[in-house]
């Protein structure tokens, strides 16, 4: 697999990222609605051509489908995204672009959905505590929010 940090973000890289994470959602986020999901969607485009730090794996180069497996966005050391395609999910490919964004990007902070159980399973397994805990997301939302630090 290959790790690209990712500068030119083009009309194609983006939807083909959307589509990462309708697909990583859906498998995960089962808290949310079908219209929930549909909702958020509008803004992942924004949000990835914004990241300061994309960061795309894909196949080796040996393949012809180069189509992206994961991708993860960071800024000033926070982790903002890190979405996998369900069919790549427990192959390591998370554990790979977060040990990258560790060492890297200085990734020492992150959200996660406390409704995300998997989630917060990984990121404790990769060293991360959680320090606070908000009962609503960052738009008021009924989803509460852990945040948390890596363990030094």
């Amino acid at each position: 697999m290959i790790l690209q940090d990712t500068e030119h973000r083009d009309t194609a890289l983006v939807s083909a990222l959307v589509a990462v994470w309708e697909r990583s959602v859906r498998a995960t986020h089962t808290f949310l609605t079908d219209d929930e999901i549909n909702r958020i969607k509008q803004y992942v485009p924004q949000a990835i051509a914004e990241v300061p730090e994309l960061i795309v794996m894909r196949p080796d180069g040996d393949s012809s489908d180069q189509t992206p497996l994961a991708f993860m966005g960071v800024a000033d050391g926070r982790l903002e995204m890190l979405f996998v395609n369900p069919d790549h999910r427990e192959h390591g490919v998370g554990k790979q672009l977060l040990e990258h964004g560790i060492a890297h990007h200085n990734v020492s902070e992150l959200t996660v959905n406390e409704q995300n159980p998997q989630a917060i399973e990984f990121y404790q397994h990769m060293g991360f505590v959680t320090y606070r805990r908000t009962e609503q997301d960052e738009e008021g939302g009924p989803y509460p929010l852990l945040y948390m630090r890596l363990h030094q």
